[in-house]
């Protein structure tokens, strides 16, 4: 049987494409990652250990491990984040579990934290009475430190402090003892966690948790845990609040409990923070490959491609082309649809793209439509459809044409917005065609008695003309400030009339006339064109081509081309602008 690698013996082909895709994981569960994604780059921290009540040893921190590159058998794996130590039937706390994925080559895990005076992936510290600390035994963490106790039968009496529980960047330190003097004992202070980068920033994670301290039944000053370790027992504490929140291990940190002393010596120690699992699904091909097998994979999906995952949010306005107008007392042009996040009206806005890729994109800018003419002749048509990545908005319908006598009118066509009508070519056209969420514009308006409808706005429907020679208004466009400047879009056109023809929509919209041509909407705006007067020249006007902005954060750079579509631009503030006012192709990278 021929060999995929070339013939070599004893050489095992692996291939992922992942896109460097960055995942925190804080559940137990199956998770699925990208499609051709069969290798990731894992750290899993167990849960902490819990700490010992009185002057209590701190809990030691869950195991910390970064594996560089694990294979999987598809594109999902079992997760199972480590729980930190909790309540047990009497006061103390019980050791963390451990966080672990199963793998091609079975289930990878770390330790979970030592409780009190317990072994585990960091050791818990030892107990104010005295006693041993727990040791670091897996290869993945520190030793707690030693506790101890001093009696003066002076008027100053009992005094001790509980040793701390080792971090995965040090041993737990041990307590400091008091003397006849009055000074305190102290409980020791947490073993200092590890900082990794996995996520792309420094996170401290693995502390150990600090020593309590007892003195006279008074509390002792408390002590930091270390990365996520829980603090020793604050004076301030009261006698009834056990497991005081200053004593836990933070949350998925696998930091250890503190030790505590707030009240009576059976106070509960703090409990161990959970584990967690943060994956980073690698873009990786090994071996030695025939052009056969590769591209199989290339097939399959699992042959990288140099893209990775952008790993933050991009914002953008995408504006299609707006609907051209009808002649002789024609129906305004419907607004091409608008989509967009932020920076607009927050009825409009939709959600920014967060699973986008390093690489090139399509850029689709609308056109606008023809206007309608001249006289009874051919109508407008509707505008075309702009388009980034999965995001389409439709072209603006048509106005509407008046039909000559005895004859047909030409309707107005449903789009982004609608068209409007006229005096003979019926009612409006439905806006938000097809359908979005939100709303991608409005319907146009009803013609009247020698006069047409405005054409549907991207905030507002088109106004319906009140008859006797007055043409309806565009519906209002919606304003945008994603290049910086307050700017409108998509505004419908107004209807021609006899007498009064109707005004453009704000965005771009263009007017009507009761004396000549409509006027064209404004280019990359989306705007619909302006209705034709009675008489001739009666032609509608042209709808306004559409406009594509993309906005990410400082760490992107945006290129495109052809030069004369694309402008780049940072803003004030620091984040990248890509804007294109014709079709073509924006190359994202970081």
């Amino acid at each position: 049987m021929a060999r995929t690698n070339g013939g070599l013996i004893g050489k095992k082909n692996v291939t992922s494409f992942g896109k460097s895709t960055v995942t925190s994981h804080t559940s137990t569960g199956t998770k699925t990652f990208q499609p051709g994604t069969r290798a990731v780059e894992t750290l899993i921290v167990s849960g902490g250990g819990g700490a010992g009540p009185g002057a209590g040893g701190g809990g030691g921190a869950g195991g910390m491990t970064l594996f560089p590159g694990l294979n999987l058998l598809t594109n999902s794996a079992v997760v199972t984040i480590g729980g930190g130590g909790a309540s047990t039937p009497g006061p103390e706390r019980a050791s963390g579990t451990s966080s672990s994925i199963v793998t091609l080559c079975g289930t990878i895990s770390t330790c979970g934290g030592g409780k009190q005076a317990t072994d585990g992936g960091s050791g818990g510290g030892a107990p104010g009475g005295g006693g041993t600390a727990g040791c670091g035994v897996c290869g993945q963490g520190n030793d707690g430190g030693t506790g101890g106790e001093f009696f003066n039968p002076g008027p100053t009496g009992f005094r001790a402090g509980g040793g701390a529980g080792g971090g995965a960047g040090g041993a737990g330190s041990n307590f400091t003892p008091g003397n006849n003097c009055g000074t305190k004992a102290i409980g020791g202070v947490g073993g200092a966690g590890l900082a990794n980068s996995i996520t792309g920033s420094p996170v401290v994670y693995a502390g150990g948790g600090g020593g309590g301290s007892y003195i006279n039944g008074t509390p002792g000053p408390a002590h930091p845990g270390g990365g996520g370790g829980g603090a020793g027992a604050p004076i301030s504490a009261p006698a009834s609040c056990n497991n005081h929140p200053d004593a836990r291990g933070s949350a998925n940190t696998g930091g250890g409990g503190g030790g505590r002393h707030p009240g009576g010596y059976e106070i509960t120690g703090g409990q161990g923070g959970s584990g967690i699992v943060i994956t980073k699904e690698l873009n990786k091909a090994s071996g030695v490959w025939n052009l056969r097998s590769q591209f199989s994979a290339v097939k399959q999906g699992t042959w990288p491609d140099g893209s990775v995952v952008l790993g933050v949010s991009l914002n953008y306005l995408v504006i299609a082309g707006g609907g051209g107008a009808g002649a002789k007392r024609g129906g305004g042009g419907g607004a091409g649809g608008y989509r967009a996040t932020g920076f607009g009206p927050s009825p409009l806005r939709g959600s920014a793209l967060s699973d986008l890729t390093t690489g090139s994109y399509a850029i689709t800018v609308g056109a606008g439509g023809s206007g309608g003419g001249p006289s009874h002749g051919s109508g407008g048509s509707s505008g075309n459809n702009s388009i980034f990545s999965t995001i389409t908005s439709a072209g603006g319908g048509r106005g509407a044409q008046q039909a000559p006598c005895g004859g047909v009118a030409i309707s107005a066509l449903p789009g982004g917005s609608g068209g409007g009508g006229t005096e003979t070519g019926g009612g409006c056209a439905t806006g938000n065609a097809p359908p979005t969420d939100p709303s991608q514009g409005n319907n146009g308006g009803n013609g009247g008695s020698c006069a047409g409808a405005g054409g549907g706005g991207a905030t507002a429907v088109g106004a319906n003309a009140p008859g006797s020679g007055t043409a309806g208004a565009g519906g209002a466009g919606a304003p945008n400030t994603i290049l910086g400047p307050d700017t409108s879009y998509a505004g419908g056109g107004g209807g021609g009339a006899n007498t009064n023809g109707g005004s453009g929509g704000s965005g771009g919209g263009g007017a009507g006339s009761a004396s000549g041509a409509g006027s064209a909407a404004t280019a990359n705006t989306g705007g619909g064109g302006g209705g034709g007067n009675q008489n001739s020249p009666n032609t509608g006007g042209a709808g306004g081509s559409g406009i594509v902005v993309v906005r990410g954060p400082s760490a992107l750079t945006f290129t495109g081309s052809p030069c004369c579509a694309f402008t780049g631009s940072t803003h004030p503030g620091g984040d990248k602008i890509a804007k294109f006012t014709a079709s073509g192709t924006l190359t994202i990278s970081k």
